[in-house]
């Protein structure tokens, strides 16, 4: 360690360049992880962070909340099941919003999708401000935060184009959006009202939901669906990537990602193998004098962890000063897991692409070293 460090100190310029690289690596690794999970909470955030385990849905609706219509009394009766400990029924619908004192302009008009839940269950929000759901205040909605930037407040009354339903804004919550649209979570009833306002649109069920979300631990799916009949039931991962587009986006930036991952390897082991290239006089030198083998290695395995380790965090802190200057509307979440996964993976392929130069140091032969003319 002691002369990985004294080297470090001696050849700045060297060391810098090839740092410049792992940071500039490092950063737009940092950058597109914090894009692509950006990208994947503007899909389906409402459920990657809602807490349950299964979702119950209208049998051959492949797991898709449009094409699902089931009756609500199915949640009492999931409770009976083992294993099951909660239930959330919840209903979909895509609309269009304004400010009941807007004009019906069409620059006014803001896409929603509209959420309805049972105040007070699992799949209700935590609010930023305002207050929670409330059974008493049936109109009363939830809206996300990013609605603030079109101009809604805490009180607002909103208007559904193409519907005589009206609802109160009464809370703001955070990162809730489902396909691209932030979600306004209202109750099972509201929703009902726009929803199914035309006679027949139900099929006939009474208090009809789009699904079950189910809270529990070695549920027999197949034994429930078998008790309720004509459903099926699908575990969270199912759930969210039958949102459309959301496999397609997140298949996408993954392989981004991981390309990059591949290159930077190439490029970092193609420079830490040059370097011992360079210097394999000097090493040979070392050895004369009767350094072993394993003492140079892990001089140069711990001058690329040192230098690896500086260059990512450099590459961490550009991150997140690129992320305070972002706008808001930009779709960029870059969370701590990401942040520690992808960094101890940076650092793993520097170390591995160290152990090349390692097996060319482990050939040095010392006189051949010496007479060599550089």
């Amino acid at each position: 360690m002691f002369l990985a460090l004294k080297e470090l100190k001696y050849s700045k310029g060297r060391f810098i360049m090839i740092s410049l690289i792992i940071v500039l690596i490092s950063w737009l690794v940092f950058f597109l992880a914090g894009l692509g999970n950006g990208l994947s909470d503007l899909g389906a955030a409402t459920l990657k962070y809602g807490d349950f385990d299964y979702a119950l849905f209208e049998e051959e609706s492949d797991f898709s909340f449009s094409k699902s219509v089931l009756s609500e009394s199915s949640a009492e009766e999931l409770l009976n099941e083992k294993g099951v400990k909660a239930v959330a029924p919840i209903g979909t619908a895509s609309a269009s919003i304004r400010q009941k004192e807007s004009s019906e302009d069409k620059n006014s008009k803001v896409d929603v999708l509209i959420a309805g839940i049972r105040p007070g269950s699992f799949m209700e929000p935590e609010v930023t401000s305002g207050k929670t759901l409330q059974p008493n205040n049936p109109s009363g909605v939830i809206v996300n935060e990013s609605l603030k930037e079109e101009g809604f407040k805490l009180g607002d009354t909103l208007a559904i184009n193409g519907s005589t339903q009206e609802m109160e804004i009464i809370g703001f919550t955070k990162n809730q959006s489902l396909s691209h649209q932030p979600v306004v979570f209202s109750s099972l009833d509201k929703l009902r009202e726009y929803k199914y306002a035309a006679p027949g649109s139900d099929n006939g069920i009474k208090n009809a939901v789009n699904s079950i979300l189910i809270q529990g631990e070695d549920v027999d799916t197949r034994k429930i669906e078998k008790a309720i009949g004509a459903v099926q039931i699908g575990s969270k991962k199912e759930t969210i990537n039958a949102v459309p587009g959301y496999s397609a986006e997140n298949g996408t930036i993954s392989m981004m990602v991981g390309f990059l991952i591949i290159i930077s390897a190439i490029v970092i082991a193609v420079f830490f193998y040059i370097l011992t290239s360079q210097k394999t006089q000097q090493f040979g030198v070392m050895k004369a004098i009767g350094a072993s083998n394993w003492f140079i290695i892990k001089s140069v395995v711990s001058q690329v962890f040192i230098l690896s380790v500086a260059s990512i965090a450099i590459g961490i802190a550009l991150t997140y000063a690129t992320a305070a200057i972002l706008p808001d509307s930009m779709p960029f979440n870059l969370i701590n897991s990401l942040v520690v996964s992808y960094s101890l993976v940076l650092l793993a392929i520097s170390v591995v692409s160290s152990f090349f130069s390692v097996l060319k140091i482990a050939k040095i032969d010392p006189l051949t070293a010496l007479g060599r003319v550089e």
